[in-house]
């Protein structure tokens, strides 16, 4: 039996320290390793607190340079298990930083991680924001998201029915750790994704010369 520990990022994108997004996100945190440890695994956690990025952000995301910090992050998503993701909500939308530090990551980087998706607001008018576009743009990224997603307005924090939902989400991101989900998928169908020159940590390096779009721009014609 593997005595590895998963590691799980946790990525808070709270404006405050202490924030309830970091809250929920620790709680989810929390949980999945109790669930693990059921199944005999430990977990290492890892946080990513996006706030403290935000000049290295602001400098990749005009400069295309990555400071220390950024880079670390990066590197914490990289070897990730698993990562859970927790968000605030502003105005029926996610937090500009969140996404701010999603553009500057590496296209190929979340490529079937699993993913556990969460935003705090003081509200329930935002809670279709997980579903609507959280989950959306991780899908672009190409990331797996449990079915269950996670909202929490100020009303919820004393309902046992997020305390439910959080152990449902962890119990689904456990089962896809321990199936080593990503590590099958990239293992035996990397070369099936369509990948960007340098990508991968500069690694992907090779260019399909024979795409429609290649031979337009060298001055050749569509077959037909």
């Amino acid at each position: 039996m593997t005595t590895t520990p998963f590691s799980l990022v946790v990525v808070s994108a709270g404006a405050s320290d202490p924030s309830s997004t970091r809250m929920l996100a620790d709680r989810i945190a929390d949980r999945t390793a109790a669930r693990a440890g059921q199944r005999g695994r430990q977990v290492e956690v890892r946080v990513v607190e996006v706030r403290t990025l935000a000049s290295e952000i602001a400098t990749a995301l005009t400069s295309q340079l990555h400071g220390p910090r950024l880079k670390e992050a990066t590197e914490l998503l990289r070897l990730a298990d698993g990562i859970v993701v927790s968000t605030p909500i502003y105005k029926a939308g996610p937090s500009g930083l969140l996404k701010g530090f999603l553009d500057v990551l590496d296209n190929d980087l979340l490529i079937a991680k699993p993913v556990v998706l969460a935003a705090t607001a003081g509200t329930a008018r935002h809670a279709l924001v997980v579903d609507e576009q959280l989950r959306s743009l991780f899908a672009y990224l190409r990331t797996l998201t449990v079915p269950t997603s996670l909202f929490a307005a100020s009303e919820d924090w004393g309902d046992p029915g997020l305390a439910t939902r959080i152990d449902r989400a962890a119990v689904e991101l456990v089962v896809l750790m321990d199936a080593d989900f990503a590590g099958q998928v990239k293992g035996e169908t990397w070369g099936a994704y369509s990948h960007e020159f340098g990508s991968a940590g500069g690694t992907e390096l090779s260019v399909d010369l024979d795409s429609d779009l290649m031979r337009l721009a060298t001055g050749g014609t569509l077959p037909g």
